[in-house]
């Protein structure tokens, strides 16, 4: 079971549903059922980063919003699923750096596309990738910790 010390784990925990909210904010916005609150033009566009029309906003036919919204979704579970299954809380070093490494990459590859190709950025995707950074840091470190502690 989960020690009450793996403050780690229930950070990123806290973390994933800002980021299931933002996630979600943006498929609704990929689909077409909300207009998002965002700049238009320059570099602050979201509308050419993640809207209905946006180039690279989906993965063939799965906007990529949806890939962050499983993500986030995934990363609460396992940190929840591990005050109940043993078997996840045992492996939970290595779970979520796994997951969070995953999520981190995706999230590189997604800001190179708006930093070199598309040249805008989403504020919506900056939080997200804010939010991805911080969860993976602290994935490290709770390995670290659990690595430390044998």
């Amino acid at each position: 079971m989960t020690r009450p010390a793996d403050w780690q784990i229930r950070l990123i925990q806290l973390l994933a549903v800002p980021g299931l909210l933002v996630s979600f904010y943006l498929l609704l916005y990929h689909n077409g059922v909300l207009v998002a609150a965002c700049g238009t033009g320059g570099w602050d566009d979201c509308g050419v980063v993640s809207g209905p029309d946006a180039l690279y906003s989906a993965i063939g036919p799965v906007p990529v919003a949806l890939v962050g919204l499983l993500g986030y979704a995934l990363i609460f579970l396992l940190a929840w699923l591990s005050d109940w299954l043993d078997v996840v809380a045992e492996y939970m070093p290595e779970l979520m750096l796994g997951v969070t490494g995953i999520a981190l990459v995706v999230t590189l590859v997604l800001t190179g596309l708006e930093l070199f190709v598309i040249h805008a950025f989403c504020r919506y995707c900056v939080v997200s990738a804010v939010i991805v950074v911080l969860m993976f840091v602290l994935a490290v470190s709770y390995l670290r910790q659990e690595t430390a502690d044998g």
